[in-house]
């Protein structure tokens, strides 16, 4: 696939611009980098060659408006759609550009989760075929997962040719998935992030925000807390999809869905996370120094930050920093605290939910694995099961804990597919908060 002009409309935006950057270094391709007002798309220029660690490929990013999108798309191999996540957005969008496709161009959108079947409709039936979602991560220089989403109009050579081009070109993890609601990884990665806004909900009295991110820091395996997270996503991007998914599926675990009332609150207020410079959390300073505060849930305003210290939290970083994974495994299953309850049951419902929502939408539970460690940076469930098989059976400590999702699952039958992850625990386990 000889992939040499690229259009990407909506590049004055982060993910653009990122996305941009990543045909322009990896792909060595002629970049029109295309947003509605030009001063902006040319400023964020220099930012784009910034995020893959390279001032040379600038000289690949060409900025241009929507006036010249019409010989922007008819020059190009592929056009990549990344402006906002609402449906009618995109498809006004692309209603601009579709006239000015060559038949053999390529057109991605880069939804996280809206139906490319639907996307693909909009196009005349002809050029069906060439439509794809192409669904990359935030930031795309450092997370290389890319999940590649066909349609039923979508060649089965052509599907190999676009997966072979997006891996062996542009050096991303590929995963292939259905047209789902919100695919795999923020499938599985919002389910989680958003059970912690409903746990935070749950204990607002006990500390709510940063109390939960407290007991899901570093040692637990991911690399950024989940609502610390939310913040970094922004809450209304995070209500997209979770309004999404909560609307157009009914699996078991439809009610993790559901947006708390304080995020809505905090959606109105404008406060959407570090985009808005506050959130779940706010940077504020007093008198010249800078102190990092947290939206509490009961008093509706924001406090300090509190340093929360947990028992189970801190023998379990103790025990990694010695290399003891074991017996940091057993800190967290032996502890009888309410926290470790909660971090241990969230856990297990993190590898349950990854292994169902895995054998719905793709081929493998090792997708899963490549999702959520490339796409999130955070130890991915084949991994977790791994490490948690160090010091006890898994399935029985499912029965136990998660009593409720046992009803309706049957994890003997989910457990035959489970092989031992690809991916080393140890390297996502870390002695930090």
């Amino acid at each position: 696939m000889n992939i040499r002009t690229v259009t990407v409309i909506g590049a004055n935006g982060a993910m653009g611009s990122n996305i941009s950057a990543i045909f322009a270094s990896f792909g060595n391709a002629k970049v029109y980098m295309v947003g509605r007002d030009y001063a902006k798309t040319e400023a964020v220029v220099s930012k784009a060659a910034a995020s893959v660690k390279s001032g040379v490929v600038a000289k690949n990013l060409i900025p241009m408006d929507y006036s010249s999108l019409g010989k922007c798309v008819s020059e190009s191999d592929l056009v990549f759609e990344s402006v906002a996540e609402e449906i009618s957005v995109k498809e006004d969008v692309m209603r601009l550009f579709t006239d000015h496709l060559r038949k053999n161009t390529l057109v991605c959108t880069g939804t996280s989760g809206l139906s490319v079947t639907k996307l693909a409709e909009i196009l005349p039936e002809e050029l069906r075929a060439n439509f794809f979602g192409v669904h990359m991560f935030n930031p795309p220089y450092n997370m290389s997962l890319c999940e590649l989403i066909p349609t039923k109009y979508s060649p089965p050579a052509l599907v190999d040719c676009l997966k072979n081009y997006l891996s062996q070109k542009l050096l991303r993890t590929v995963v292939q998935v259905s047209d789902a609601p919100a695919f795999l990884a923020n499938r599985i990665g919002f389910a989680f992030i958003n059970e912690a806004m409903l746990l935070a909900e749950k204990h607002k009295d006990q500390g709510g925000i940063d109390y939960i991110d407290a007991i899901f820091g570093g040692f637990t395996g991911r690399s950024m807390a989940p609502l610390t997270t939310a913040d970094f996503v922004g809450l209304d991007i995070h209500k997209m999809i979770v309004d999404n998914i909560h609307t157009h599926t009914q699996d078991y675990a439809h009610g993790s869905f559901r947006l708390p009332e304080f995020a809505q609150k905090l959606i109105d207020k404008g406060a959407l996370g570090r985009k808005s410079k506050g959130g779940l959390y706010k940077m504020a300073v007093s008198d010249g120094v800078k102190k990092l505060t947290v939206y509490d849930i009961a008093s509706d305003t924001y406090r300090d930050k509190i340093n929360y210290a947990f028992p189970f939290a801190e023998e379990m970083m103790n025990s990694f920093k010695t290399g003891d994974y074991k017996a940091g495994f057993l800190s967290l299953i032996n502890n009888r605290s309410v926290e470790a309850e909660l971090c241990l049951t969230t856990l297990l419902r993190y590898v349950v939910y990854s292994l169902v929502t895995a054998e719905a939408v793709v081929d493998s539970f090792h997708s899963a694995d490549d999702a959520m460690a490339t796409g999130y940076n955070w130890c991915p469930p084949l991994a977790m099961i791994d490490a948690l098989s160090t010091v006890k059976d898994v399935p029985p400590l499912i029965q136990k804990h998660l009593q409720s999702v046992c009803e309706v699952v049957d994890i003997d039958k989910l457990w035959y597919g489970v092989e031992k992850s690809a991916y080393d625990y140890r390297k996502y386990f870390r002695a930090v908060k």
